[in-house]
């Protein structure tokens, strides 16, 4: 009598039919999970069906792509690539090495391969990049992307059985190692990084975890040292991008959670071939996770900061859309209570199957100090370090620990490594490492409109400031009208990309509008960066743009008479000549050599250079309340 076929058998079967869709998932190394289904697809994030006709809940894996991002009014370019989602009927699990046993082996040979953008065309990019986005204020880092592409001749199915196994067999520590297939997509990779994740408490809560990771060490031949790795982990730019990268998704955080997101780490994530420096993000929220998902897209890791603004600057750059890339793969569970758990890595490190070609889409990291062809340099790592994963072309050479004992030994483990890691955190504001605690603020009673500039630092602000006691609401540029700001009885006038002289520019035009109209009235007030150097140039104090500017920078000041360790992310700054303090009824804070105003001060209202909610202002959360109170008492 004929054995019973085993469920990797099944699932190899399911694979050759060509009109079943299906996702294998590895997530905890040991077992991978099937899940079967049919395939529809949706328009908006809210329209996920998470309930079946029976209107019970029902589990869905969904494919979130870049375009999907136009739904918060961000740009992008409509691909057209579909909001799919797997209706998941079936969720089985499987051992890993059954799997292994059970699927292709053979190398599949690439045609015509190489990417869609030459070495020169990219770093020509990137140079303007630096010097027409970063150099004029528009943001602090950009992702730009290129695609590895190559001819495929083999059965789509079978190259991609093929490659998941090769990641399956040789890739630890990713996050999700994955194959998915729904319609004619067709998608396998190893995402070290989980974007979000949403877990029911049994009160109607969750908590929301996001998970930031800056910072790629390769490791050389023969294997990570803990002397090599220390090297990387005292380099001050690697430090200062991640916290950068933490920074965004705490704005995002602070969007979704009541408690803003507590910070822990910083952490190692050690793969195969790459260890990654990240961080992670705790807080509750009560919002759908669909709506957790809508206001966290997507990770500044992928795009860039602002996030606002590093949708208009990728659509100004790249050549072509990005697909799939830098979206998410969303896993909604159902829960005990009724609900919807969810697990959603980023869409990076993954190889897509497009009639007959491979993709492989890699970015870089744009900053101010980039060397255009370092960052081409970045794409041929990480573009060769996807297609050596999956077996698509040789490894560049054996990692250390490929024929290593079942749990290998984790640099994390050795205590010098651990001492460097947690010496970061000396820099860092403990109000954002630290458990909130409830209760009324020294500020408790009063009340404040935030004005939104296009930079979300102003869900963190406004976190701060209902910490401090006050009623806050948030309202756009675009829509605070003149009412508005008569009625608030404190005005925080946010932070925002651009060039504060230009007035041409609508939302530099009506932020200046908001300042003047606060001031006019003598109504209290409190500028944030943009605003702030908005506010000093209607003090008649000279803007100009710095030599090198501050992103991500943390500077120890003198803010009238107390000195405060606070975070910098600005390209233009107010001037005054040296030793200036005042100018009329304006009491300036300035550097005592360049003459840089770092603050402002007179009746009914302040300012301020820094980003006190930044995790850069130690500082900030004191320094904050100072200036509330002088403009509420003042």
């Amino acid at each position: 009598m004929e054995a019973a076929p085993t469920t990797a058998e099944r699932t190899l079967r399911l694979a050759g039919d060509p009109d079943a869709s299906f996702a294998l998932i590895a997530r905890d190394g040991g077992e991978v999970e099937i899940l079967t289904g049919p395939v529809v697809d949706v328009e908006l994030l809210a329209d996920i069906p998470l309930t079946g006709p029976d209107g019970a809940p029902r589990e869905v894996l969904a494919l979130v792509p870049y375009r999907q991002v136009r739904e918060r009014g961000f740009e992008a370019e409509d691909d057209g690539t579909p909001l799919r989602c797997l209706l998941v009927d079936e969720h089985g699990r499987v051992s890993a090495d059954e799997v292994l046993a059970a699927l292709p082996s053979a190398t599949i040979p690439l045609t015509d391969a190489g990417f869609d953008l030459s070495d020169e065309e990219y770093a020509a990019i990137v140079r303007r990049v630096i010097a027409d986005e970063i150099g004029r204020g528009e943001g602090a880092n950009f992702v730009i992307r290129r695609d590895y592409v190559a001819g495929v001749d083999a059965d789509a199915r079978t190259a991609a059985l093929t490659w998941f196994r090769a990641l399956l067999e040789h890739e630890r520590g990713a996050y999700w190692t994955f194959l998915i297939v729904a319609g004619d997509r067709l998608l396998v990779g190893a995402s070290p990084e989980a974007h979000v994740v949403a877990t029911a408490n049994g009160d109607g809560s969750s908590t929301v975890t996001m998970n930031p990771i800056s910072g790629t060490f390769r490791h050389p031949q023969g294997g990570a040292t803990v002397e090599t790795l220390s090297a990387f982990l005292r380099d001050t730019k690697e430090t200062e991008e991640l916290f950068m990268v933490v920074d965004e998704e705490l704005k995002m955080m602070s969007a979704v959670c009541s408690d803003g997101g507590r910070i822990t780490g910083p952490h190692l994530k050690e793969m195969s071939r790459l260890t990654h420096t990240e961080y992670m993000l705790r807080g509750t929220s009560r919002l759908d996770p669909r709506e957790i998902l809508r206001e966290t897209m997507f990770a500044p890791t992928v795009t860039g900061s602002p996030m606002q603004n590093a949708y208009t600057v990728i659509r100004r750059h790249e050549a072509t859309p990005r697909g799939y890339y830098s979206g998410v793969a969303a896993l909604f569970t159902p829960d005990a209570d009724g609900g919807h758990d969810l697990d959603a890595p980023i869409l990076i490190r993954t190889a897509y199957l497009e009639h007959g070609r491979l993709r492989v889409p890699v970015g870089a990291t744009l900053v101010r100090h980039s060397d255009p062809y370092g960052e081409v340099s970045e794409t041929h790592g990480k573009a060769a370090g996807v297609l050596g994963a999956i077996g698509a072309v040789p490894r560049a050479a054996k990692a250390a620990d490929d024929d290593a004992p079942a749990v290998p030994r984790r640099l994390a483990d050795d205590p010098d490594i651990a001492q460097l890691l947690a010496s970061r955190n000396a820099r860092l504001a403990p109000f954002w490492l630290e458990e909130q605690a409830p209760g009324a603020g020294p500020l408790a009673g009063h009340s404040a409109l935030v004005v939104d500039a296009e930079d979300r630092f102003t869900t963190m602000l406004a976190h701060q400031l209902r910490h401090l006691g006050l009623e806050v609401r948030i309202a756009h540029w675009s829509e605070v009208t003149d009412a508005e700001l008569d009625a608030a009885e404190l005005v925080v006038s946010g932070p925002g990309p651009g060039d504060p002289r230009d007035a041409a520019n609508p939302r530099i035009a009506r932020m200046r509008q908001v300042v003047a109209h606060r001031r006019e009235r003598a109504l209290p007030l409190v500028a944030v960066c943009l605003s702030h150097q908005i506010l000093a140039d209607a003090a008649g104090i000279d803007l100009v743009a710095l030599d090198s500017p501050h992103q991500g920078v943390q500077l120890t000041v003198d803010i009238f008479g107390e000195p405060a360790a606070i975070g910098f992310y600005n390209t233009f700054t107010a001037r005054v000549e040296a030793g200036t303090t005042r100018t009329g009824e304006t009491e300036i804070a300035a550097d005592p050599t360049t003459g840089d105003v770092y603050a402002l001060r007179g009746p009914r209202f302040a300012s301020i250079q820094g980003h006190l909610e930044s995790i850069l202002s130690r500082d900030g959360i004191r320094t904050l309340g100072r200036l509330a109170e002088h403009a509420l008492t003042s």
